[in-house]
């Protein structure tokens, strides 16, 4: 291997080991700078992958991006393959793309040069009110991507055989790298030297490095006439990279005189407008030798591009070079030419030409748009919600007069617009709105941009803007409020509205659908392209008479835009609900002696219904002759009072009956139940009278049952329990006899003494509620072996009954029931005072003629007695059948 030996090599490293450090040192390789042209540059390495971050504009030019509206960052439209960067629009933040940024691809002349690689941008700054042209260059730095290469495969070196040793010969077809600096080629080896080669590396003053053959032993042509082998370029990476090519060394016989050049540097500046054929220049070589040997013959090298040589031809006899193609005027560009001259039997002489092309004006102005809005064939596009001052395209004028003479660039057309001059760059024209677009209004402009230049040459150049409609417009309702009215028990999925809303907006935007609001029940069903709402069941008004819900138009706009309506419906009523009694029966309890038209009880009774269809009228289907019901409350009276000891219970039968259209109607039983009342006192069936009587024999043991009091009641409940007691005595030892007060049973309590009639008045009370009604009976018992004059025995009773009439009627309590006498008969308590006045003098003359009756039977009392046995046993038989007879119809009872 051998290192680089050329002359100047050490000086021209040191120089640029210096540049390299000055540019590393500088801010360009921290970070961006912003200069007050509003110029960003940033620094980053070629071959990067998509994605990696190039630098942060919104950082670097210290912008607020939390304003309202948001700042926007923006890209001129290029190519896709002219795209090596994307712009983050809300950061400012710029990336390498899908396209990888090759620095030789890029920048070729740069590679030529040895000079850096640039790529400019311009990036706008949006909305308006932030708008600004922001020019971005990124300085792409070179890495070792690509390994030397040699133009042709194999390389072929002649060398006389008599070539002195360390006779050196140029490799003229060295390899090139287009990699920049230490990542070029930096040395040459060869695989195999066979002992008599060896390689070294010259740097000329374009700093290319030439590989040269040198011979390091004597060669004889006819021991061997050639030798292969592979000569390998080397790079300065880490790791390096080489490129490798076939040697083929020749052994020839030469000449002892080769061709020379006179100037091995020649610089030509050629300008853009240089008409074609003109001579660039001369070369001029020469050859000590005479006839065949002194021939010279002109080439370019094998490392000149094809394109260098059809544009710059080379005369091979003359050395002339002339301009062969037409410049491209639109960029400057620099080109080297390689120029052998050619003896025979000599290694060529090199002449390196260097082409310099100078850009010139020519030609008329130019109008080059940059558009900042969406564009395409140069029809822009802009979408109606832009606000004012939105900017549209740049205009750059090119090709200007140089001598001070402006050139002045207009607007024609109508329309929201204007074209101006922009402030921080010269030739730069800015279009934009001045009001908002609104596509409703108009879709399209038609604008010209004229440029006059003081000759009075106009250029015109033709925008055509469509406005982009926007879903700016939300659906409108024909109606805000929808009521719809429905009767009731409708079939399943009926029709009930149509719903129709419409929106100005274009193509799906203003295309509207329906939607249900939240609140609206899942019985309802809305068409989403109709508008037609509809119920999916019967809907009852007795459930729900009323529903109210929202419905939604929406258009199919980004972002969606709806309206609001609100639907009513109002359920109307049908008759297909009976009236119902709030029991299924009811039973009313009342006193008896009720007083007539008297509210018994409230039959309560409901209709779903509304209107006339839930109109109740009551009737009684039976006992209307009795009772009476109020149609209006449903109180049932009676006509009458109501006597318990008649009927009890009633059973009625009431119908309700609504007022619909046919009527609906239903029934219930009512119960009436009277309650007793203690209106009735005891009636004593045995005795039967006051002037009945019993035979006791006076050796009756005591404790024996003598006769008892029966009694009925015809009240019921505790006004129907009777109670017995012995109120009056006469005749007799006292407490002769007791009555058991349930039973009504009279005993005998001691042994009878003294014969005679004996008289109990006994009373008959029930336990009736406030006060009791009672009756009495006078209970006559005829203590006597026998009967003997039964005549007499009448008689007893008859004054006996009569002084008990006087002290108290049987039917007094009967009579003290009675109410409102006091009422008829106003004087009745002197009534009463008077007659017992006349009773009590009436039962003394009774009692004293009784007295003196019963002095005079004594006498002939023994006499009757042995009759009386005979007739006591057949009596008391009698009297005794008539006793059980009675029981009988007691228990009947």
């Amino acid at each position: 291997m051998f290192n680089k030996t050329g002359p100047g090599l050490s000086s021209r490293g040191v120089l640029w080991g210096l540049c390299i450090l000055v540019l590393y040192t500088s801010p360009l390789s921290c970070f961006a700078h912003f200069s007050q042209a509003k110029e960003l540059v940033y620094k980053i390495k070629e071959g990067l992958p998509s994605g990696t971050l190039i630098g942060s504009m919104g950082s670097d030019l210290h912008l607020d991006l939390s304003l309202d509206p948001h700042v926007l960052f923006s890209l001129p439209q290029k190519k896709p393959s002219d795209q090596y960067v994307t712009l983050n629009s809300t950061t400012g933040q710029l990336f390498t793309s899908g396209n990888e940024i090759d620095r030789e691809t890029l920048c070729p002349e740069a590679s030529e040069y040895n000079q850096g690689c640039v790529l400019s941008l311009d990036v706008f700054i949006l909305p308006q009110q932030y708008f600004q042209l922001v020019k971005v260059k990124i300085l792409v730095e070179d890495v070792n991507d690509n390994r030397p290469r040699f133009p042709t495969g194999e390389i072929r070196v002649s060398i006389p055989e008599n070539t002195q040793v360390n006779t050196r010969f140029a490799v003229e077809q060295s390899a090139t790298d287009p990699d920049l600096g230490f990542h070029g080629v930096q040395t040459y080896w060869l695989v195999n030297d066979f002992g008599v080669f060896t390689l070294d590396v010259e740097e000329n003053e374009g700093g290319e490095l030439t590989p040269f053959l040198i011979v390091t032993d004597e060669l004889d042509r006819e021991r061997q006439e050639e030798y292969v082998t592979d000569i390998i370029a080397e790079d300065g990476g880490l790791p390096p990279l080489l490129g490798t090519a076939t040697l083929r060394i020749i052994i020839t016989d030469v000449n002892d005189n080769c061709p020379q050049f006179t100037e091995s540097q020649v610089n030509v500046t050629l300008y853009g407008n240089t008409t074609k054929g003109e001579q660039l220049s001369r070369l001029h070589a020469f050859d000590p030798d005479q006839g065949a040997n002194a021939v010279i013959s002109y080439a370019y090298s094998d490392r000149v591009p094809g394109e260098a040589r059809a544009l710059f031809h080379l005369d091979r006899i003359t050395g002339v070079i002339k301009l062969a193609g037409q410049i491209n005027t639109a960029t400057g560009k620099f080109y080297k030419l390689t120029v052998l001259a050619n003896g025979p039997g000599c290694i060529p002489a090199v002449a390196m030409v260097t082409v310099h092309v100078i850009r010139v004006a020519s030609g008329p102005p130019v109008i080059m748009p940059r558009y900042i809005a969406a564009e395409k064939d140069g029809v822009v596009t802009m979408k109606e919600s832009e606000p004012p001052f939105s900017p549209i395209a740049f205009f750059t004028v090119k090709n200007t007069d140089q001598r001070g003479q402006r050139t002045e660039c207009l607007l024609e057309g109508s329309g929201p617009f204007r074209l101006s001059p922009y402030k921080v760059f010269k030739n730069e024209y800015l279009l934009e709105t001045t009001e908002p677009l609104d596509y409703e209004q108009r879709q399209d402009y038609e604008l010209t941009v004229v440029l006059r230049n003081p000759r009075g040459l106009i250029i015109k150049t033709f925008i055509k803007i469509l406005v982009q409609d926007e879903n700016d417009n939300a659906p409108v309702f024909k109606q805000s409020l929808c009521e719809v009215s429905v009767e009731e028990n409708n079939p399943p999925n009926s029709f009930l509205a149509q719903l129709q809303a419409t929106d100005q907006d274009s193509e799906a935007r203003g295309e509207v659908i329906y939607l249900l609001g939240s609140d609206a029940p899942s019985i309802f069903l809305l068409d989403r392209l109709t508008g037609v709402l509809t119920v999916s069941t019967s809907l009852d008004r007795e459930e729900k008479q009323t529903y109210r819900f929202m419905v939604r138009a929406v258009d199919r706009g980004t972002p969606r835009r709806e309206s609001l309506a609100t639907v009513v419906i109002t359920v109307l009523d049908r008759n297909d609900n009976s009236p119902r009694f709030i029991n299924k029966d009811f039973t009313f309890f009342v006193p008896e002696n009720f007083p007539g038209f008297g509210e018994i009880g409230v039959l309560s009774v409901t209709d779903a219904d509304a209107g006339e269809n839930g109109w109740v009228a009551l009737s009684i289907l039976n006992g209307s002759d009795i009772f009476v019901i109020d149609t209006g409350r449903g109180a049932l009276r009676a006509r009458t009072p109501l006597d318990r000891e008649q009927q009890g219970t009633y059973y009625l039968w009431i119908e309700a009956v609504d007022g619909g259209e046919p009527s609906l109607s239903c029934l219930t039983m009512v119960t009436v139940l009277l309650l007793d009342v203690n209106d009735n006192p005891p009636i004593v069936l045995f005795p039967q009278s006051n002037q009945s009587y019993m035979l006791v024999l006076p050796s009756t043991l005591p404790g024996t049952s003598i006769t008892e009091v029966y009694a009925v009641d015809k009240d019921t409940g505790m006004n129907a329990v009777i109670a017995y007691s012995i109120i009056k005595r006469k005749g007799g030892e006292p407490g002769s006899f007791d009555i058991d007060p349930d039973t009504g049973n009279i005993t005998l309590k001691r042994e009878l003494s003294d014969r005679g009639l004996y008289s109990l008045l006994v009373k008959v009370s029930d336990h009736g509620h406030p006060e009791p009604l009672h009756s009495t009976v006078l209970v006559n018992l005829f203590v006597n072996e026998t009967v003997s004059n039964e005549s007499y025995i009448r008689s007893l009773l008859t004054g006996e009954a009569e002084t008990q009439m006087e002290e108290k009627p049987w039917y007094v309590g009967k009579l003290t029931e009675r109410p409102g006498r006091e009422d008829v008969f106003p004087c009745q308590p002197l009534l009463i005072a008077l007659s017992v006045t006349c009773l009590g003098l009436f039962c003394i003359v009774v009692t004293l003629t009784a007295y003196i009756c019963c002095k005079k039977l004594k006498k002939w009392k023994k006499h009757q007695m042995k009759r009386l046995e005979v007739e006591m046993p057949l009596k008391m038989n009698g009297d005794l059948q008539d006793v059980d007879r009675k029981r009988m119809e007691i228990s009947n009872i």
